[in-house]
C-alpha cells in the first residue's frame, strides 16, 4: 500500500485553492424528518454561494434526486453553469464525514484520495453502506488513485493548518465505536502516515447535542497556519461552558512545530437552540470556505452579527456569507459537516 507521507503527499488547509466542493444531497427523512423540504432554502443558498467561485459537484442518489435537484435550481433561479450531479447512490448528507479526503503533492500536485472506512458515527445511523462507497466512486470520477487504509475516519474530525499539524479532540478519535483496536500512539501514526502531517495536537471534546463524540469543526478551527478561532459560552450554567474552557485551557498549552503558540480568537456561542425539547450542536464554528466566501451558519439570535464580524476579520481575502442554518441544523450539523472541498492540484 502506497505511504502518501513519504511519496511527500499532504492535506492542504481548507483556504488551499479549490476545484471544487462536493455534496451529497439530502435525502434520508430519518435525519430530516417532515423537515427535509424545509432545509431547501438554505441548503440552495450553500449551493449558489459556492457555485460564485467554483464548481458544486453533488453526489445525487438516484435519477429522480437529479431530477428533484434540477427543479429545485430553477425554482431558486440558480444557474447551473458551475454545478455537476453525479449519481451517487447515498444513505446521508454528511459529506464531510464520508467525502474523500483529498491529498496533494509537494513535489508534482499529483492528487490521492484517501478512503477512510466510514462507519456512521459509531454505528448509530445505519445502513451507511453506500456513504462508505463515495471516495472511490469520487477517485473514478476524477481519475484519482485511492489508498484504503482500512481505518475508521471523519473529515470532520480533523482540522489542518497544512504546514504539518492536524487537531483533533480525544472524544472522537479515541471512542472505541470507531477503531476499537487502535490506541492514541497508532492513531497518531495513521493521521501522520495518512494525512502527510508531522504533528498531532488533541483537544478533550465537543459540544453538547453534537452526536458525532465532539468532531472539532465545531469547537475549534484554523484561520490560518497559526491562528484558530475557537468557541467559548460565557454562561457559566451553560453546560458547554465547562467543555469549552477546558478545551480553550489546552490551546493556550499547545506549540507548533516552529515552537510558537497558536494565535487563538474566542467566539461566543450562540444562544442556545432547542427544538423540540431538544438541544442541537449549533455552532458558528461550522462554517466552510470556499475560494471567495467563508460560509457561517447563523441562529437567529443577537451573537450572530458579532460571529460573522469576527470570522470576516480573519479573512480580509475572501468575503463571510451568513445563511440560517436553524432548519438544518435539527439535522445535527451545518455547512461544513455538508461539504467537502476538492483542492486545486495547480497549487502546492
Amino acid at each position: 500500500m502506497r505511504n502518501p507521507s513519504e511519496e511527500n503527499f499532504y492535506f492542504p488547509a481548507e483556504w488551499h485553492p479549490h476545484e471544487a466542493t462536493w455534496l451529497s444531497f439530502p435525502i434520508n427523512t430519518d435525519t430530516w424528518e417532515e423537515r427535509l423540504e424545509r432545509i431547501y432554502p438554505a441548503y440552495f443558498k450553500l449551493i449558489e454561494t459556492i457555485a460564485l467561485s467554483e464548481k458544486v459537484r453533488i453526489n445525487a442518489n438516484d435519477a429522480k434526486t437529479i431530477e428533484l435537484i434540477n427543479g429545485l435550481l430553477e425554482k431558486f433561479e440558480i444557474s447551473k453553469s458551475n454545478i455537476e450531479l453525479y449519481e451517487h447512490r447515498t444513505n446521508d448528507s454528511w459529506c464531510r464525514d464520508h467525502g474523500p479526503g483529498i491529498l496533494v503533492n509537494r513535489n508534482n500536485a499529483e492528487r490521492l484520495i484517501i478512503d477512510w472506512e466510514y462507519n456512521a458515527w459509531g454505528g448509530k445511523y445505519p445502513p451507511y453502506n453506500n456513504d462508505n462507497e463515495i471516495p472511490q466512486k469520487i477517485a473514478k470520477v476524477l481519475q484519482l488513485d485511492f489508498v484504503s487504509p482500512g481505518i475508521i475516519m471523519e473529515g470532520g474530525s480533523v482540522e489542518f493548518n497544512g504546514r504539518g499539524t492536524v487537531m483533533t479532540s480525544k472524544s472522537c478519535l479515541l471512542n472505541k465505536n470507531r477503531n476499537a483496536n487502535l490506541n492514541q500512539k497508532q492513531i497518531e501514526e495513521a493521521l501522520i502516515k495518512y494525512y502527510g502531517v508531522e504533528q498531532v495536537l488533541w483537544i478533550e471534546d465537543g459540544i453538547v447535542g453534537d452526536d458525532t463524540d465532539g468532531h472539532i469543526d465545531d469547537t475549534v478551527r484554523f484561520v490560518s497556519e497559526n491562528k484558530v478561532i475557537t468557541m467559548v459560552e460565557h454562561n457559566k450554567s451553560d453546560a458547554n461552558h465547562a467543555i469549552l474552557k477546558e478545551n480553550l485551557d489546552l490551546l493556550k498549552k499547545m506549540r507548533l512545530l516552529d515552537g510558537k503558540p497558536l494565535d487563538i480568537i474566542e467566539i461566543e456561542m450562540p444562544k442556545p437552540v432547542v427544538d423540540s425539547g431538544e438541544r442541537l450542536p449549533a455552532s458558528y464554528a461550522n462554517f466552510c470556505m470556499t475560494n471567495g466566501h467563508v460560509i457561517v451558519p447563523t441562529y437567529r439570535c443577537d451573537n450572530d452579527e458579532k460571529a460573522l464580524e469576527v470570522i470576516q476579520s480573519c479573512f480580509p481575502e475572501r468575503k463571510v456569507v451568513g445563511i440560517d442554518s436553524t432548519e438544518i441544523i435539527w439535522g445535527l450539523g451545518s455547512f461544513h459537516c455538508l461539504s467537502q472541498q476538492e483542492p486545486s492540484p495547480n497549487f502546492v
